[in-house]
């Protein structure tokens, strides 16, 4: 009987134990919806819009705590654009500005934040947040939109800025600070405010420390005509196509290291003896629309044509084909009107190529290869409807940023038996000069660059399909 008791305490004991613990395991309430609003302006000291401006130092207070970006010292906009940027700093619920150059009597100042002032907690940006005051005994009223194309691509560059010069000599660009400057969104779109009344060059550059076209690598553009702007009545806005004059040279910043290096380095000797070839066959296969390229890694100092022949399946020469070098002397390209299905033989002599040391090929290289056939490709028949004939149109085929081929429109529809299936992005380059390709402009020459339209649809063409699409533009 004792020891029936003992068990009964030890379970009740343990089942005490369980339901303690239980109740210790405290279950979190279910989170809210998230936080999304930005944050709110609630007090700023001097007043926002205030007139007869005269403090050094700007307290803006906000609901929640807030943060500044990383990235403020370059989206932070003061207008007009002052020779000393002001210090901005946060602090809980508290940005303060303290200026740090004179201010100009009966101006309007605008400080633009961009997207980098959000609050603590969930980083929602108070977008394009500005404050405004004037010295004067009113706010200026001037007001400027438009858009900044890439001339060349049809796209957009939100890292581009557009800026506004009274001195309307062309030498302003180049040589003095901006008297106002704005951002770009994602698709191009810019808006000046509070600018005073006057009339101004526009230009567009690169975001940089300068602010001005001292390198024709940069991106740029110009508008022809100055602009006049009045807070009585909002002008035009305008449309601006940036261009390079000249390609920017990306390995300008590694120059002067890879210098340094094989300076310090011995450049291995070259022990190899013969040189190496590579063709753009695949699998054997040629592709009925291309020559076929005949690669090297180096640029050559010899090559002779007559060391390189093109037979059928049994060594009959094929004429009316030609053989051309690029401009590197790295690759050369054979160019023939290919038919499906055929066999051939490309056949290149040991002594046909040779670089400046002298080697040449290991031994006499016989290639076989046959062509496609005309399954494998699609034809197309593109529409284009409201298409300027008069403006030179040059349709442009585009894969991963690349133009693949380029064809002048003389009407208003292209038709091709075979085309090479895939994705393509479609431009249209209203091709001034006639020579399929683009052509920048010239500040100098007041010469606007020719302009590239892209096409939003994206074109597939299937193979051994007939692949027919309407393009309205």
């Amino acid at each position: 009987m004792k020891r029936y008791s003992l068990f009964i305490i030890i379970i009740l004991s343990i089942l005490k134990i369980l339901v303690l613990n239980s109740c210790a395991n405290i279950i979190p309430p279910g989170g809210g919806l998230r936080d999304t609003l930005p944050p709110v302006l609630v007090e700023a000291l001097p007043k926002d819009s205030a007139l007869h401006f005269n403090a050094k130092k700007i307290t803006l207070t906000f609901n929640e705590y807030v943060q500044l970006d990383n990235s403020l010292q370059t989206n932070l906009i003061v207008s007009p654009n002052p020779d000393v940027m002001p210090y901005v700093s946060s602090h809980l619920k508290e940005v303060t500005i303290r200026l740090k150059d004179s201010l100009k009597p009966n101006t309007t100042y605008a400080i633009n934040f961009g997207n980098t002032l959000k609050d603590v907690n969930e980083g929602n940006p108070y977008k394009n947040f500005t404050y405004v005051f004037s010295t004067g005994n009113t706010l200026a009223g001037g007001t400027l939109k438009g858009k900044v194309v890439l001339a060349q691509t049809g796209t957009s560059d939100s890292t581009l800025i557009v800026i506004l010069h009274n001195n309307l000599n062309d030498s302003a660009i180049k040589r003095i600070k901006p008297d106002y400057y704005t951002r770009l969104d994602s698709a191009g779109r810019f808006n000046f405010r509070f600018i005073a009344n006057g009339i101004y060059a526009v230009y567009v550059l690169p975001n940089d420390y300068t602010k001005k076209y001292d390198d024709s690598t940069k991106m740029f553009s110009f508008l022809n005509g100055p602009v006049t702007i009045d807070s009585n009545e909002v002008p035009e806005p305008v449309m601006m196509y940036a261009y390079r004059a000249y390609p920017e040279n990306k390995n300008a910043n590694n120059t002067s290291a890879a210098n340094t290096n094989t300076a310090n380095k011995k450049k291995p000797a070259d022990t190899t003896k013969t040189i190496m070839l590579t063709t753009n066959l695949q699998r054997g296969t040629q592709d009925l629309l291309s020559g076929i390229t005949i690669s090297f890694n180096e640029p050559l100092a010899k090559f002779d044509s007559s060391k390189i022949s093109l037979t059928d399946t049994f060594y009959h020469p094929v004429t009316n084909y030609k053989i051309t070098a690029d401009t590197s002397f790295k690759t050369f390209t054979l160019q023939y009107p290919w038919k499906e299905n055929e066999y051939f033989k490309l056949i290149v002599q040991q002594d046909a190529f040779a670089d400046s040391a002298g080697k040449m090929l290991a031994k006499n290289d016989t290639i076989n290869f046959k062509t496609s056939s005309e399954s494998e490709y699609g034809s197309i028949r593109l529409r284009f409807a409201d298409l300027d004939l008069s403006r030179n149109p040059v349709l442009q085929f585009v894969q991963n940023d690349k133009i693949v081929d380029s064809v002048a429109l003389t009407k208003t529809e292209l038709y091709r038996k075979l085309y090479k299936p895939g994705d393509y992005d479609l431009r249209i380059l209203y091709d001034e000069d006639k020579n399929l390709t683009w052509t920048p402009g010239n500040f100098e020459l007041k010469k606007q660059p020719e302009i590239v339209i892209r096409i939003p649809r994206k074109l597939t063409i299937k193979e051994n399909w007939d692949n027919e699409v309407n393009i309205n533009l």
